[in-house]
């Protein structure tokens, strides 16, 4: 549905363009925001030593010898666009596949207080202040895993193509969120519905969309509406460290990198209206 597409590029444009310091949080099994930023040959030399999230879970499912380093996994200066330096990585691996469903099984501890929800933002808490925006691109459920990127956010966005089937489970996601942030007693506010790979035109999509921002109650939908183009899907392939000059050659000079950049700009405005209204959050 375009969510990695949308993180990568909303992060190179927070980073590129507004100048601040990004950090993404790949934690997807599919490891595709990963592989966006630093490509096949890079995941593959991390993952074989251990360098990503995944150990940082299997820590916490065997806890007797720890492997998990955090500088060692974070990955500086990530991008194939040249002069692109304030944007971090926390890659993912295949791995998490086997991990999640033994996340509910993980000792409690000493006092209990290990709690399977919480082992991101205690393994991560030593370097997230000097980041501007952590951006978190989370399984397409809502797992352990994925309610451990819930645990340190602000608020979320979701992505959606604009047809029947895509759009069907919404209500559900935004009351589930708001259950588990009552749970927690931490808001976690829905910043708003993206619109990915738009058929400009096309009556299914038109009338989706339509009847999207009359009758989402609990999210907003984003003035922006990303189409669907070619060369946004070409953007996945790495190739080789800087590969495009500017970010407007990696996304593409037909309105790609404008729409994202409005994107951009969207997100930027939601996102600072709910953090000036809870400014004591630690993410």
């Amino acid at each position: 549905m375009g969510k990695t597409t949308t993180t990568v590029a909303v992060a190179e444009m927070l980073a590129g363009v507004f100048h601040r310091k990004v950090l993404v949080i790949d934690l997807d099994p599919q490891t595709n925001a990963t592989l966006m930023l630093i490509g096949e040959e890079r995941w593959e030399e991390l993952n074989e030593n251990r360098h990503t999230l995944a150990q940082l879970f299997l820590d916490a499912i065997a806890p007797e010898h720890p492997k998990f380093h955090l500088q060692k996994t974070l990955q500086k200066q990530v991008s194939n666009v040249k002069d692109l330096t304030s944007l971090d990585l926390l890659p993912s691996s295949l791995d998490l596949i086997n991990v999640q469903d033994r996340l509910a099984t993980i000792p409690a501890g000493r006092f209990y207080a290990a709690s399977p929800i919480n082992i991101l933002r205690r393994g991560i808490r030593a370097i997230i202040d000097p980041y501007d925006y952590i951006l978190i691109d989370c399984p397409p459920n809502l797992s352990i895993v994925t309610l451990n990127g819930l645990r340190i956010s602000h608020g979320y966005i979701i992505p959606t193509i604009p047809d029947i089937l895509s759009t069907y489970g919404i209500p559900q996601i935004t009351k589930t969120i708001h259950e588990f942030s009552e749970t927690i007693a931490e808001p976690i506010v829905p910043l708003g519905i993206v619109i990915c790979k738009y058929n400009a035109g096309m009556t299914l999509h038109d009338r989706v969309i339509k009847d999207l921002r009359r009758y989402s109650k609990d999210a907003r939908v984003f003035e922006t509406q990303i189409p669907h183009k070619q060369q946004i899907a070409e953007t996945v392939e790495f190739n080789h460290p800087y590969k495009f000059s500017t970010l407007r050659q990696k996304w593409g000079y037909a309105g790609q990198f404008e729409q994202y950049l409005n994107l951009a700009k969207e997100i930027r405005m939601a996102a600072s209206q709910i953090i000036k209204d809870k400014p004591s959050h630690s993410s």
